[in-house]
């Protein structure tokens, strides 16, 4: 492949020139050179770019980029690792936040906060001192399915 200016390969990759400016800045790409002064990119610079393109999209930071792509193996395996645990509870907060909006979206009473049995149980043992983590953890394996009909 040829050498390929940087509007043409933020053209390509969908990208506007001063992201790929910023991450010439941040040293996450460097174009292979520059010719009267424009950057020039190749096909290794702009799989680099496809690639943090990917991750930004995915919502990842750029360090998680810039540790797959230039840190040592054992040190950018730590980096992913981390990153998926932060994901995996992120995840479960997901979770538990759709659960709890279900269970209030299917509760037959017109205001659930304030009618909903299960749903003032749990507020007045949160008002009682019951952490919200204990609270979580007892009512973290019910489904909806678990939960009386009344909500």
């Amino acid at each position: 492949m040829e050498l390929i200016p940087i509007g043409a390969a933020a053209a390509r990759l969908g990208l506007s020139q001063s992201a790929l400016r910023y991450y010439d800045e941040r040293g996450l790409v460097h174009p292979r050179t520059r010719q009267a002064g424009r950057r020039m990119y190749g096909l290794d610079e702009l799989r680099r770019l496809a690639f943090i393109k990917i991750v930004h999209r995915l919502g990842l930071p750029l360090d998680t980029a810039a540790a797959v792509l230039d840190a040592p193996g054992t040190q950018w395996r730590e980096t992913v690792r981390a990153r998926i645990a932060e994901l995996d509870q992120v995840i479960e907060q997901a979770r538990s936040a759709q659960e709890f909006l279900n269970h209030a979206l299917h509760c037959p009473a017109d205001h659930p906060a304030r009618e909903c049995a299960t749903m003032m149980g749990g507020l007045d043992r949160l008002v009682e001192g019951t952490t919200f983590e204990q609270l979580a953890a007892e009512h973290g394996g019910r489904s909806r399915s678990d939960e009386p009909a009344s909500g």
